[in-house]
This record gives C-alpha cells, structure tokens and sequence, in this order.
C-alpha cells in the first residue's frame, strides 16, 4: 500500500535529488519529495495530519516509494532482487542501531525510535514486493489477498502504530482498509499493470466470467468484461465495508485522514465501475470535484463522530 495501499498513479515524475547532506530534517524533506512525486488519489500526509506526524508519514512512504521502483521501474531490470535485498539489508542495520548512510533511513531511524516501531510490518512489505517479481498472476481471490496482506496491510499497521493505537481489534479494521484500497487500486490501474506484464485479476475470475487473458493483453472491450468489473468493484466495496468502523474507533490525530482513505477509495470504486470495459483504456481518476466532496465528506463524518463520542462520555461521566 504504500505504492498501492496510498493509491499511487503509474505515471509519475522523477525522484528526487539525493540531499547534499545526512541531516535529519533535510532527509525528512527529501522522503517528502519522494511523496509528492507521484500522483495519488488523495494526499499522503495532508495537512489535516497534525504536524508531529506528517514528517514520519514521509518517512514510512518513502521506505516504501522506493522498493516499490526496485520492484517495478525499467531500470531496475536485471538486478531488482538484488536491490530489494540490499534495501532490506539497510533496514535491519538501522534497526541494528548501525548509523544509516541513506537519507530515507537517517529519517526512518529517527521515525522508528520516537514511536517504538517494529521491524516485522517492514519487512513483510519488502516480501510482497517480492512477490510481484516471482508471480505476476494469482489463480485464485485468496491468493491475491494473500498478496495484499504482505504488499498492503503492513502500511496500515504502521499507520496506526504511528498514531499511538496498537489495539489489534483495531489492525484488523486496518486490514481491511489497507487491502481495500489496494484492490481499488489494481482495477483502477488494469491498462498499466497488464502492459507491464502483471494481471492482479484473480485466474478463477476471468474464467468464470470467460474472458480470455489475451482480451486483455488486447484490450478488447465486451459485455463479458463489464460484468468482471462490476464484480471485482462490488467485492472491494465489501471490503470497505468491513473497515468501515475504523473511522469512528482511531484517535483524533488520524481520523480525518482515515475518513478520506475511505471515502476516497469508495468514489475511486464508482468510477472504475462507471467506466466498466473501459478501465482496459483509460485510467479512472479523481476529479477536483470529486476530491473537494470527499474532504467536506470526510471533516462532516468525522464531525459527527466526535460528537457522538462525547456524548458517550459525558453519558458514562454522569452515571
């Protein structure tokens, strides 16, 4: 997630100049160059983030940003493995307390020692990466979920790790968003990714809806098409579903952030299925539009919520 799990566009600009020295706060800039170089469906780190957290959400994506290029830019090709074992080889070092000599991991260090981070989430999300260099098809939904609780679900642990919540009630809702929003993303990027060689369409899928692998890689529109999307659409608003009461449980300093998580993922959901066959041609997007009815979504939903949780409180305060 976080290249999926933060809805990250397959077009992006190039990265950034390396800084011209380890300085904490120049890392922490440069991990913030990295995020705002690529387009996403909505901001990573947007200013309804309080300040303290911004800069560690750069630090997470970056992490990220970058092994997903190892996993997936053409000039990685031919040493793309060796490049995601070196950067993991950097990230145990880091957490071996060993003085990082990479700019997303001077910050990272300084992000992991203030909110006490495990090493596990990670290092499952350089194993999803991996994966997508040994299989670029899954047969089945459930092989696919598997990918996304390796390449997705990690980000929203961190998410939540960084927001002081380690409820694992809490995770799972977490989970569920986190892997939401990937598969959103896989049918909003299906041009791209089958170009690129990866089908993230579940084998059993195309088959029971009898479209053929090759209308794809020729991305050829029919009916057959159209009711696939539609059912990959409607599975992934389930999943949405599920993470729904995420929104109201996580504390304050995120709430807002998850809320547009949310609702971004679910508009994204409309568009992929208003374009239906289509998706072979042209990337769906969020409009201005769009995007400005999710954040007053968002503030209104999280208004509210806050509302009814202070109401529970002067409730159980007066009994």
């Amino acid at each position: 997630m976080i290249h999926r799990a933060f809805g990250a566009d397959a077009a992006h600009s190039a990265a950034p100049p390396l800084p011209d020295s380890l300085e904490v706060s120049a890392c922490y800039r440069y991990c913030e160059a990295l995020a705002r170089a690529r387009h996403h469906n909505f901001p990573v780190a947007s200013f309804f983030v309080p300040d303290p957290l911004r800069s560690h959400i750069w630090a997470i994506y970056a992490f990220a940003r970058v092994a997903d290029d190892f996993a997936d830019e053409p000039q990685y090709k031919g040493r793309r493995a060796s490049e995601l074992d070196h950067w993991e080889a950097q990230l145990e070092s880091m957490f071996h307390r060993e003085p990082p000599t990479h700019p997303v991991f001077v910050a990272l260090a300084k992000t992991v020692e203030e909110h006490d981070l495990p090493i596990t989430p990670f290092v499952s999300l350089l194993s999803g990466f991996r994966s997508d260099l040994e299989s670029p098809r899954y047969a089945t939904y459930n092989e696919l979920r598997s990918y996304t609780a390796l390449a997705a679900e990690p980000v929203g642990q961190i998410f939540l790790y960084l927001a002081g919540t380690r409820d694992p009630a809490l995770h799972r809702l977490a989970d569920e968003l986190s892997s939401g929003l990937a598969l959103a993303n896989f049918w909003q990027d299906l041009a791209a990714d089958v170009e690129g060689g990866r089908v993230y369409v579940p084998s059993e899928d195309l088959a029971h809806f009898g479209v053929p692998g090759s209308d794809l890689a020729a991305r050829r529109r029919s009916n057959a098409l159209r009711d696939l999307i539609r059912f990959e659409v409607a599975r992934t608003r389930a999943v949405f579903v599920r993470a729904r009461p995420l929104v109201d449980a996580v504390g304050d300093n995120i709430a807002v952030e998850i809320a547009l998580m949310w609702l971004g993922g679910m508009r994204i959901l409309d568009k992929i299925e208003a374009a239906g066959d289509a998706v072979v041609h042209r990337r769906p997007r969020l409009s201005s539009i769009d995007k400005a009815r999710v954040v007053s979504r968002a503030l209104a939903w999280r208004g509210g919520s806050l509302a009814r949780r202070g109401r529970r409180r002067l409730t159980r305060g007066g009994r």
